[in-house]
């Protein structure tokens, strides 16, 4: 381990040099937008192609109720995004969680910092009893960084979403803390 990550017992490592961290800004509408245009950043969502600037902004200035979104980046720029939106009612008790990373970044730590970060936020801050998502069962190196943070596969959903010309299915993930 070295000095940048060495942490206090109980607390989160350090975040390498130049990385950070912080919620999404209405600034941010530009970058994100690129980000999730990305072919690699778009195969793994239910994000149709050519997302438009004005659309993304729209979005971020009309969270849900309960949503913490999150970025995390590398000297300044934008590497890869998170976000999780609280449930209400009889499912108050239930987030939901999406996240992408960059399609030049997949594969450097980024995505297990950024969900580090939410599941900490879940777990310390919102008291999130259960966090739930999906992910098609081909993307094999996300289902490996939910499973690292004890998400568990609950279920197979069929033609759960139409991508590239075909249908494809998810598996349904929650992680539990009761």
């Amino acid at each position: 381990m070295s000095e940048n990550e060495e942490t206090e017992p109980g607390r989160r490592p350090r975040l390498p040099e130049g990385v950070l961290v912080r919620a999404v800004r209405l600034a941010d509408a530009e970058e994100i937008t690129d980000l999730i245009n990305l072919p690699g950043y778009r195969a793994g969502t239910l994000r149709p192609p050519y997302q438009r600037v004005e659309e993304v902004r729209k979005y971020m200035e009309n969270p849900s109720p309960g949503a913490l979104n999150l970025v995390v980046t590398l000297d300044g720029k934008i590497v890869g995004n998170c976000g999780l939106h609280r449930l209400s009612g009889r499912r108050q008790h239930v987030a939901s969680l999406g996240m992408g990373i960059h399609d030049d970044f997949t594969g450097r730590g980024f995505g297990r910092i950024l969900l580090g970060a939410m599941v900490e936020a879940a777990d310390d801050w919102l008291d999130v009893k259960r966090l739930e998502l999906t992910v098609y069962t081909d993307n094999d190196a996300a289902i490996g960084l939910y499973k690292t943070f004890g998400f568990e596969r609950e279920g197979l959903l069929k033609a759960f979403g139409f991508r590239a010309g075909k249908y494809v299915d998810a598996y349904t993930m929650a992680r539990l803390r009761l």
